[in-house]
C-alpha cells in the first residue's frame, strides 16, 4: 500500500486540480501581462551597496619613496632635460597620481615632448598641456 501511495504522489502532476480554472473576481481585474514582469525584476535592498563593495575591492598602489641614489639620478636627468629643452627631446616620465577617493594611487607613464619647465610651480609642461610635478616623478628617461 505504501508503494502505491508513493507512486501516485510522484507521478501526480496536479491532476486533481488541473480541471479548475484560475479564480476570477468581479471587483479585482487581472494584471495586464505587460506589468506582470515587474514582479520578477531584481530588487536591491541596499542601494549603493554593490558600488561600495566594488570601490573597496579596487586596488591602489602606495607611493614609493626614492632613496638618495634614485633622487640623484632623477635630479641629474631633470637638469639634463632643462639644459636641452630648446632641442625638444622626447622623454618618458613615470609619475604618481593620487587616487581621489581612497589612499594610494597609481603610477602612470607619459611619453612626450616637454615645452617648458615651470620653476615657479616646479612642474614639467608638455606640448599637449599635461603638467607633471617634479615631486610626483618616479623616473625620467631622455631619448
Amino acid at each position: 500500500m505504501k508503494g502505491e501511495n508513493m507512486k501516485y504522489a510522484i507521478t501526480d502532476d496536479y491532476e486533481d486540480i488541473k480541471q479548475f480554472s484560475r479564480p476570477q473576481y468581479e471587483d479585482i481585474y487581472p494584471m495586464p501581462i505587460s506589468n506582470r514582469a515587474a514582479q520578477f525584476a531584481p530588487f536591491a535592498a541596499l542601494a549603493g551597496y554593490d558600488a561600495a563593495v566594488d570601490e573597496t575591492a579596487r586596488l591602489t598602489d602606495s607611493r614609493i619613496d626614492l632613496d638618495e641614489d634614485e633622487i640623484g639620478e632623477l635630479n641629474s636627468n631633470l637638469n639634463r632635460l632643462i639644459d636641452t629643452l630648446d632641442k625638444q627631446p622626447k622623454i618618458k616620465v613615470t609619475y604618481f597620481v593620487p587616487d581621489e577617493r581612497k589612499s594610494g594611487g597609481k603610477y602612470i607613464d607619459k611619453v612626450g615632448i616637454v615645452r617648458i619647465f615651470d620653476s615657479y610651480s616646479n612642474e614639467l609642461v608638455f606640448t599637449d598641456g599635461i603638467r607633471i610635478a617634479v615631486a610626483d616623478m618616479y623616473s625620467l628617461l631622455i631619448s
